[in-house]
């Protein structure tokens, strides 16, 4: 066939991508690096947000994940430019070797065209980071929601009629001594929390699951999934009452926020004057 000869016609019979392809290994190996600092970055502001440190250097280690973010499309893009190019030559076999550099660039610009920042919603540590950050702020300040939601509460009422009530409230709590019950309250469901559905004790390596919410111990959960999966099972979320029915080892990612918001409990629990 034309082109197809072993002589030195500008075939692309002949062309190897092995090199191309060993230096696209190479540069997918350097997404772990990102994954790394993404890590780094998020424990940092985790970090940050439990000893209550300057809202600035929070922010800081915001932008250093939104780069994080960005680095990361930025090389999934150029990967995915670079195996487009290589397809097309493959699958065309065009009788003159393209040049590959210019058609690998259109492509990643094509797509860098494209960027927005809902991208950043398909960045799994992205939004984990953001959800974990939410959620060990509201670990350590559980009193502040509770007293909102009453807040809230009384504003629904009647103003004269809440006045009355609150004055009632108020000597009935201090004649059987349940004055703060709500704050109590809060702390004991907050400790709930705390509680594997499996183990039915208070975890120590909590992940979350992000189909349902659900958080249980990593060690319970695993060997509960890969026991059901070894018998061709399903396997169901253990909480009560939850409708997810087809649990994966993918839907679960380890819970930063809780795991901090229990060894500070324990910490106050073993040392309460600190």
């Amino acid at each position: 066939m034309p082109g197809r000869s072993s002589s030195n016609t500008g075939s692309t019979g002949f062309i190897s991508f092995s090199g191309v392809e060993s230096a696209l290994s190479s540069l997918k190996n350097f997404q772990s690096c990102i994954s790394s600092g993404m890590d780094t970055a998020s424990s940092v502001a985790l970090d940050l947000v439990e000893t209550q440190t300057e809202v600035s250097s929070e922010y800081s280690m915001d932008k250093a994940m939104v780069e994080f973010a960005m680095m990361d499309r930025e090389l999934n893009h150029y990967v995915k430019a670079v195996q487009s190019a290589m397809n097309h030559v493959k699958e065309e076999r065009p009788e003159k070797i393209p040049d590959l550099k210019l058609l690998v660039e259109k492509r990643f610009l094509a797509l860098q065209n494209k960027n927005s920042d809902a991208d950043f919603q398909n960045n799994e540590k992205f939004v984990q980071f953001k959800q974990q950050l939410k959620e060990l702020k509201k670990q350590w300040n559980p009193k502040e929601d509770g007293r909102q939601r009453e807040v809230d509460t009384i504003k629904d009422k009647d103003a004269s009629r809440a006045g009355n009530e609150r004055d009632g409230l108020q000597e009935d709590r201090e004649v059987d001594g349940t004055e703060g019950v709500d704050e109590d309250m809060i702390v004991t469901q907050s400790q709930t929390n705390f509680i594997c559905p499996i183990t039915l004790v208070e975890m120590k390596k909590p992940v979350r699951n992000k189909v349902c919410g659900h958080t249980y111990e990593e060690e319970a959960i695993v060997r509960m999934i890969e026991s059901k999966h070894k018998r061709k099972k399903k396997a169901c979320c253990p909480k009560i009452g939850c409708s997810h029915t087809n649990m994966r080892m993918s839907d679960l990612v380890l819970d930063e926020p809780l795991r901090r918001a229990i060894e500070s409990h324990n910490k106050k629990k073993h040392h309460p004057s600190e």
